[in-house]
């Protein structure tokens, strides 16, 4: 059990690293004309930089969908790695949610948007097209890896640690939570309709005596003002 972890957490380690690589090669075919005019990493369009466009040099805008994926992927990655030599549990949980949550954002970011969706071509037109690479492709399938082993890492080390102190693994504590959960919801007395109504209508008729005492009040209020500034 204690060579599969260190398997998962060698494994997140790696496929953390290959998605933040990946960051730094091909990302996006660009034609013009329906010819290919240029491949750009996605790092060009998550900081922005010159590049070479039908032989021009142009600026890129940068992507803030991209920018946010890689901060969040270098973020995973890089807790990732410490966590090979500081054993805490809190960084185990933080690069699971992490790197899961950045799998699938950048998964709906590529298929819910267009690829003008994802990044502002405008800056290097004209553009007929836009395509993604296949290094786009791998880079979500690394993340997801990274994802998966991430999270096979911490319930691995979870069941060592459970298992050797006598606990309870995540996976148990849960179904207690739930089952906890169902025998509090089981002691709960509701109201029965006509309750519900009487209670309703009680706090109607309240809300309308308070609306109106204000209303009131605001009224007067308002009457001896203009009285004083009349005299």
């Amino acid at each position: 059990m204690k060579i599969l972890n260190k398997i998962s957490q060698i494994a997140a380690v790696v496929f953390g690293l290959g998605a933040l690589v990946l960051f730094f090669l091909p990302f996006l075919d660009v034609y013009s004309g329906g010819k290919l005019a240029g491949s750009y990493i996605a790092a060009q369009w998550a900081f922005g930089s010159k590049v070479e466009f039908l032989g021009e040099s142009v600026g890129l805008a940068y992507s803030a969908k991209v920018l946010f994926t890689f901060i969040l992927t270098a973020f995973a990655a890089v807790l990732n790695g410490v966590g090979l030599f500081v054993n805490k549990k809190g960084i185990r949980y933080t690069v699971s949610a992490v790197s899961l949550f950045t799998a699938i954002y950048t998964l709906v970011c590529m298929t819910a948007f267009e690829p003008r969706g994802f990044v502002d071509v405008r800056p290097i037109a004209p553009v007929s097209s836009v395509h993604y690479t296949l290094f786009a492709i791998i880079m979500v399938v690394a993340m997801f890896l990274f994802a998966a082993f991430a999270i096979a890492h911490l319930f691995v080390d979870d069941y060592i640690e459970a298992k050797a102190t006598n606990g309870k693994t995540i996976a148990q504590r849960v179904v207690l939570f739930f089952r906890d959960y169902k025998s509090e919801i089981k002691k709960i007395v509701w109201p029965s309709f006509k309750d519900v109504v009487k209670n309703t209508g009680i706090v109607l008729i309240m809300c309308a005596v308070v609306g109106a005492l204000i209303w009131l009040v605001d009224f007067g209020l308002g009457k001896l003002i203009e009285l004083i500034l009349s005299l």
